[in-house]
């Protein structure tokens, strides 16, 4: 509601700017759409790992999570997070939070993956942690790939 509210006073201002309203429009576009998708998206979480969620077990297909401790999915955290981040349902977000220590614990879990992840994820996952692409390490390996193959 809070969104709607203040659109049509920064259209006043965009319309003001002529040359650069629509770049205005878009970057207020891309602020609302971050505010949906992390706020909105994940406001409920601490409600939500109540129902204690479980990582689907299809999405850890190759690894038996009948026996695993704590400690094992501490050990596995990077593994896991990277899964869902890539084939995640949203009831699967809702585990590694429970898992990892909500938004924050994950947001900088997936700081460090390592293994390139395709654009379309690494866009969702900036887009709702509110990441730049220098922050992620798996950005920076494939820059670095990328350099060194085109050079």
């Amino acid at each position: 509601m809070g969104i709607f509210r203040a659109l049509p006073f920064k259209l006043a201002e965009a319309e003001v700017l002529f040359p650069y309203s629509l770049l205005l429009l878009f970057k207020m576009f891309s602020v609302s759409l971050h505010y949906v998708k992390q706020h909105l998206m994940f406001q409920d979480w601490e409600e939500r790992i109540k129902d204690n969620p479980q990582v689907s077990k299809w999405l850890l297909w190759d690894v038996n999570t009948t026996n695993l401790t704590d400690e094992d999915w501490q050990r596995m955290k990077l593994f896991v997070v990277e899964r869902v981040a890539r084939l995640g349902e949203e009831s699967d977000w809702y585990a590694i939070f429970k898992l990892y220590g909500g938004p924050e614990g994950v947001r900088e879990i997936i700081k460090q993956i390592r293994s390139i992840l395709e654009p379309r994820n690494e866009s969702s996952v900036r887009t709702v942690f509110n990441l730049k692409k220098e922050d992620l390490i798996c950005y920076e390996r494939k820059r670095l790939r990328d350099l060194y193959l085109n050079s």
